[in-house]
Parts: C-alpha cells; sequence; structure tokens
C-alpha cells in the first residue's frame, strides 16, 4: 500500500503533486491547508484524510483525526513536538495507539521512530519561498513495514 502525505500547502496545491500521488491508495493532509478545494483536488487523485492547522479557518476538518491504513494505524495532528506532546495528543495516542502520527507545522521534513511509533513530517509544500525547501511523502507499507520516501518539489 501507497500513502501520499502532504502538509503546509496554505492555498497551494503544486500541480505536480497529482503525477507525484498517482496510484497511491490514499492522501494524508497534516493541515494548514488553506482552502478547502484543495482537499477536493487531491480528493480526485485517491481518498483523503485531513487536519486542520493553525493557519486554517474552518473548512470542515477536524483538529486530529485517525484511521488505519494498511493494517497500520495513523493519527494526523498538525502541531507536535515529538520530544513534548501536548496532554491532548497523548491521551488520544493512549486510546488509539498508533503506529505513525502524521505532522506538519514545521516546514521541515521529519522521520523518527521513538517508543516504536514513527513520527512523521513531509515538510513544507506550498508556494516557493526563498530559501524553503518544498517537499512532500510517500509512505510504503509492506506488512510490517513502513518505509518513507521524500520528494522534493
Amino acid at each position: 500500500m501507497k500513502i501520499g502525505v502532504i502538509s503546509d500547502t496554505h492555498g497551494h496545491l503544486d500541480p505536480r503533486v497529482e503525477k507525484i500521488f498517482a496510484g497511491v491508495d490514499h492522501i494524508l493532509h497534516a493541515g494548514d491547508i488553506g482552502f478547502a478545494s484543495i482537499i477536493l483536488e487531491l480528493g480526485m487523485v485517491a481518498p483523503v484524510t485531513a487536519v486542520l492547522g493553525n493557519c486554517d479557518s474552518d473548512i470542515g476538518c477536524r483538529l486530529t483525526e485517525t484511521i488505519e491504513l494498511g493494517a497500520k494505524k495513523f493519527l494526523l495532528h498538525h502541531i507536535i513536538n515529538p520530544r513534548d506532546l501536548p496532554e491532548t495528543v497523548t491521551s488520544r495516542m493512549a486510546k488509539s495507539k498508533p503506529d505513525v502520527v502524521v505532522f506538519g507545522h514545521t516546514h521541515k521534513r521529519y522521520a523518527e521512530t521513538l517508543n516504536d511509533v514513527l513520527y512523521f513530517n513531509p515538510g513544507y509544500s506550498g508556494k516557493p519561498k526563498p530559501g524553503a525547501e518544498r517537499s512532500v511523502a510517500i509512505l510504503h507499507l509492506d506488512g510490517k513495514t513502513i518505509r518513507h520516501e521524500f520528494i522534493t518539489l
């Protein structure tokens, strides 16, 4: 199973994302979406699960989502510090026991396993800005393993 992961579009969906995500089974958007139309566009590629970011208004998403894909549990929340989780997130994690926590906000790629949980940030994918590296990612689920692939935009 392949999962497309994107965050921090801030109202701009790079036209290459559709081709990059072609063939994925699901897309996870970790917040700071910008416009509901971005979720609709991504939904034409694959089903989408998305959360609100700190720059989003009410566009029909929640602050936190959990979903099971390919026998793995995912928790999505926009602002996460893997080494200092807020009580709301630790409480949700205790209930859902995710294998992967997907987040955004920092605009930086991140993949680290802590206490058997993969904390994953695909990086910033919004409009090009000087000095900002832009990326999305694909998570490859193969049985019990999860392999991540960052793709520079």
